[in-house]
């Protein structure tokens, strides 16, 4: 008897692109992420490839997709300090990438220390450390 390997299609929204100034096809990464504004997801234009962060509450309540985009920056972000504690949808700044995410998870390393995976707008997923003990 043969296994059938489950594979996971890619689901597609159509959004206003800013940076090509039409709407075009993104694609959803990730998993939705819970806040307290509703589920939160990252949507990846498939033609210029930059990535918006948008509201799926909001897409499913509106006609209007444009209001669902969550626009982050930089001003309204924690700088990212290895030293900090962060919680699950924190937007952080990553000074040295010059990139704005979102905490999508949080896991123990294997020394057991603390780390959290950020999806970055321009560097994808990262792992960072979190809550670091300097002795």
């Amino acid at each position: 008897m043969a296994v059938k390997k489950r594979t996971r299609r890619a689901k597609y929204i159509t959004l206003y692109s800013p940076f090509l100034m039409k709407e075009t096809k993104h694609e959803l990464i990730g998993e939705p992420i819970e806040t307290e504004r509703g589920r939160h997801q990252w949507a990846r234009c498939t033609r210029s490839r930059h990535s918006q962060l948008i509201n799926l509450d909001a897409i499913e309540a509106e006609a209007d997709k444009s209001k669902a985009v969550v626009h982050i920056s930089r001003e309204d972000a924690r700088r990212y300090s290895p030293k900090e504690e962060y919680s699950i949808g924190d937007v952080i700044f990553h000074a040295v990438w010059d990139d704005v995410g979102i905490v999508r998870s949080k896991e123990v390393t294997s020394n057991g220390g603390k780390a959290i995976i950020v999806h970055f707008e321009k560097n994808n997923e990262k792992r960072l450390i979190e809550n670091l003990i300097i002795k």
